[in-house]
């Protein structure tokens, strides 16, 4: 026995050597992994078209509308997108019915032509791209093919409006400019080019003193869409003279550089009456919007002054009214002084131009905070914004919300109306707008690279198709159910070996990611705010699995009476609070310029009041030395049907200790009442009380009370 023994150990040692030896034999892959700040940018992407000279370069590159598929809670969003108010409203708005429309009309002349058209078109003919739908791109096609042949002999187009001193109104057609692009991405129709030099030699002759900012001022704050375009067209195109174009388009603009140069440190008080003068407009939609005009205009000028503007914006606005959880800020409407509450929302508009813009930002800078942003906005506020089914939506939405129904709630929000129903025909803007929100944050899940690479930008489980190295075209499938979990795994796609760059983010919540590649542990030093670069010559089915570790943190909002949110890795928690549907007319309860088709069925597209009916007035208990010891994470399987954006299916959950407050009631404008000062005190017993993600939550407590460490001993 002993001999075997030692045959079969001599056999075992030469087969461990051998293996070795091929082990060794074998070429290694060439690869090089580093931790950067941001996306290098002396080179050109060869495939992409980036920033032409003189612009300054882009750090990242969007990618054609049909380049990436999302899979998982995201292509569920799209489908419901589909079926319910997006792909229906067709046959609900009267904005978009096809009769008397001045947007299919040769003269621009008609009823219905001003933003709710393009708005609607942005987000609607980008999800037919996205799904390969042919129902819906053939009816997007049907409105474009009626704006491409309204143009006239002097390149204008659509519907005209002047004031009475003849100035135009160019903001509708700034909105359908977006849509002309998709579809130019989608179907490389040579007719959008000439159709946009058109328009544009017609804006650059156009009467300087009668030029945008000189009509309403919608279009003077919203200039950055128009600049956009002038820009995408000349990385098209080379034309100098759209350079010229975006120069008097910047300059006609209403600025939004803050030209007091003030350093805002802190919330509007009475003692600091300048703060208005800070920006140059209040309105949630106008900053959300328009705070990225200087940055666009930065990559014509190259002077970081315009550059730090935007960033100014969002600091200011922020800094006033944005002291609350979810990545927005309270401005009902219009920001108010005093008005700092998490009671107080942001429109539905607001949110997806906020992402928008954020999108855009990301593009312009690769700087992760915009990322972050955008996926605080997506994950936390957006979704609580419309019902499950997509079927219907609210005009405002707020951090801290206990009802939402069909009262009028002013002066405690900023407007006069049943603004807090969940009603399909109503809010007009918002009724349309909120299309483009899934699908731009859809296509923004990669971008390309200045040197021949692709970059994971926003994560959601997703395939993207693009070309990389000398013009190899790749995949890389991604499988994840982030926010909700925290491994991403990405599988490489090729028919050949190809050695290109790929870029992961590092969300900079995130304190130190994780990277394997091929089942091998890479040894990285990482922190939040960076990108991971994998240059390395990639083969079929290599596979990399990003970590991303999720911790509870808390925020304290100091400048906001001491109130605390909850965090987990991007998500940001709020109490569970049983909701109770109550159905209602929508005709009966829409806000008053909201119109909707004759003979529409309104019992087939109710709307619906939302009252709580269990406990929302809790504070927190925390541990003065340890506020996390005793907050419990709770993990469910992800929901089959692959949408966890409701109460019941969450597939995360917190349990933390919790005391009622009597005191903080509904007020007398029938909203959740401004938040106690922390510490409160109160005599309730202690709960264990339920937190789940913000955005599952469409009555919501996100921002919290602390409750006084001494009467939570009792």
């Amino acid at each position: 026995m002993r001999k075997n023994w030692i045959k079969n150990s001599g056999l075992c040692l030469s087969v461990a050597f051998g293996c070795l030896f091929l082990a060794m034999d074998r070429p290694k892959p060439d690869e090089n992994i580093t931790v950067i700040d941001n996306i290098p940018r002396k080179d050109n992407n060869r495939f992409y078209p980036g920033n032409r000279k003189p612009l300054q370069p882009e750090a990242l590159i969007k990618l054609p509308v049909t380049a990436i598929q999302p899979k998982g809670w995201l292509l569920e969003y799209l489908k419901r997108q589909k079926s319910g108010l997006t792909g229906q409203l067709g046959h609900i708005s009267a904005w978009l019915q096809k009769e008397n429309n001045a947007w299919l009309s040769k003269e621009g002349k008609g009823e219905f032509g001003w933003e709710e058209v393009p708005y609607w078109l942005k987000g609607y003919a980008n999800i037919g791209y996205i799904l390969r739908d042919k129902e819906i791109i053939d009816e997007s096609r049907v409105w474009l093919e009626g704006v491409l042949n309204s143009q006239r002999s002097d390149g204008n187009f659509g519907p005209t409006t002047v004031d009475s001193n003849g100035a135009e109104d160019f903001w509708p057609k700034m909105i359908m400019l977006y849509c002309l692009q998709s579809y130019y991405e989608y179907s490389t129709d040579k007719r959008v080019i000439e159709f946009m030099k058109n328009f544009f030699r017609y804006q650059l002759n156009y009467p300087e003193d009668k030029f945008i900012r000189q009509f309403h001022y919608w279009q003077g704050l919203r200039t950055g869409d128009n600049l956009h375009s002038v820009l995408w067209l000349y990385n098209i195109t080379g034309d100098t003279w759209l350079l010229d174009l975006a120069k008097k388009i910047h300059r006609n603009s209403t600025s939004w550089a803050n030209r007091n140069n003030e350093h805002v440190t802190g919330i509007e008080g009475s003692e600091r009456p300048t703060w208005t003068h800070l920006l140059p407009d209040w309105h949630n939609v106008n900053i959300a919007q328009g705070f990225r005009e200087p940055a666009i205009y930065y990559q014509l000028s190259g002077n970081k002054e315009d550059l730090k503007a935007s960033y100014d914006v969002h600091k200011i606005i922020r800094n006033y009214f944005g002291q609350v959880p979810g990545g927005l800020f309270g401005s009902d409407e219009v920001a108010r002084p005093g008005f700092i509450d998490p009671r107080q929302g942001t429109e539905t508009c607001g949110m997806v131009e906020e992402m928008n813009s954020d999108e855009e930002m990301l593009r312009i800078t690769g700087d992760i905070r915009w990322s972050d942003q955008a996926e605080n906005v997506a994950f936390n506020s957006y979704p609580a914004a419309v019902m499950p089914d997509f079927r219907s939506l609210r005009y405002i939405t707020s951090p801290n919300m206990v009802v939402s129904d069909a009262l009028n709630h002013s002066p405690g929000i900023n407007n006069s109306g049943p603004f807090l129903m969940m009603n399909p025909f109503s809010s007009r803007c918002c009724q349309h707008n909120h299309s483009q929100g899934w699908p731009y944050f859809s296509e923004n899940l990669w971008m390309a690279t200045p040197d021949n690479g692709i970059a994971a930008t926003l994560y959601a489980s997703s395939e993207v198709t693009a070309k990389v190295a000398t013009g190899e075209t790749v995949q890389i499938d991604e499988q994840t159910n982030y926010p909700f979990d925290d491994q991403l795994i990405f599988t490489i796609k090729t028919r050949k070996n190809s050695k290109f760059p790929l870029y992961l983010r590092i969300p900079s919540w995130c304190e130190e990611a994780k990277l394997e590649i091929n089942h091998v542990q890479k040894s990285i030093k990482s922190k939040g705010g960076q990108y991971i670069r994998i240059e390395r010559t990639w083969a079929n089915q290599d596979q990399v699995i990003l970590h991303l570790p999720m911790k509870i943190g808390i925020t304290t909002w100091k400048e906001n009476k001491n109130s605390v949110s909850i965090n987990y890795g991007p998500l940001t928690f709020s109490l569970k609070i049983a909701e109770t549907y109550l159905r209602k007319e929508s005709n009966a309860t829409a806000i008053g310029d909201s119109r909707w088709q004759k003979g529409v069925n309104a019992e087939a597209w109710p709307s619906f009041e939302i009252h709580p009916s269990s406990t929302w007035n809790y504070g927190l208990n925390l541990n003065t030395i340890s506020p996390l010891d005793g907050i419990v994470i709770e993990k469910k399987n992800f929901p089959a049907n692959n949408f966890p954006f409701t109460i019941n299916d969450a597939p995360i959950q917190l349990k933390v200790s919790g005391r009622s407050i009597p005191e903080w009631k509904i007020d007398k404008y029938g909203l959740c009442g401004e938040l106690p000062a922390s510490p409160v005190r109160s005599a309730q017993p202690t709960d264990t009380i339920t937190l789940i993600p913000m955005g599952c939550a469409r009555l919501r407590i996100s921002q919290f009370p602390l409750i006084d460490a001494e009467s939570a001993k009792k």
